[in-house]
């Protein structure tokens, strides 16, 4: 995987093969971001990144300046790994070892964008629960926005009160969510 902008742009990062990861490829992180870029302020921001594997997309935030971030991951393996690629990359990332779910059901601060890129063969339930635990829990700032990554089998966010669009990259798909 490598970054794809900023201050960091074009570097490889080379995550070990016994992480269970399915990184973003680069052209729907490229899309994504390309996105983002036009709609927030990297360096104003506070961002968590959940189910955040090699830690991919916290790189391009780090990259592209971003101070306040969360990765949090179930995985001690991937938490390590972020943790010291974060250093590396002089970027200050909370790294949090734990079910996503149970993070979500204690944490009590708001974020302005929130990452998820859970298994693409999570059950539609589960994919629900996240939207729900993010929204009914106020996680957001205000203005704040909730991307969830997929694949394109899944059908079922479109339905949400707080879904606002999709973009799709290939098989994969990011639903955005907020409260306006």
């Amino acid at each position: 995987m490598r970054i794809i902008s900023g201050k960091f742009k074009s570097k490889r990062i080379i995550a070990p093969k016994k992480l269970p990861i399915r990184p973003t490829t680069d052209i729907a992180k490229e899309g994504l971001f390309n996105i983002l870029n036009n709609r927030i302020h990297f360096q104003d921001i506070s961002v968590l990144d959940l189910f955040s594997g090699s830690g991919n997309i916290t790189y391009e935030f780090i990259s592209r300046g971003t101070q306040n971030i969360t990765a949090v991951d179930q995985h001690y393996g991937c938490v390590k790994f972020i943790k010291e690629t974060s250093l590396e990359l002089e970027g200050s990332v909370n790294t949090i070892k734990s079910d996503v779910f149970k993070y979500l059901e204690k944490v009590n601060t708001k974020f302005d964008l929130i990452f998820a890129d859970p298994p693409y063969d999570f059950s539609e339930e589960l994919f629900e629960n996240i939207v729900q635990l993010v929204f009914e829990n106020d996680f957001l700032e205000e203005d704040g926005v909730l991307i969830i990554e997929h694949s394109k089998h899944t059908e079922h966010l479109k339905n949400h009160t707080y879904f606002t669009e999709e973009r799709r990259y290939g098989g994969s798909v990011f639903s955005f969510f907020s409260k306006s």
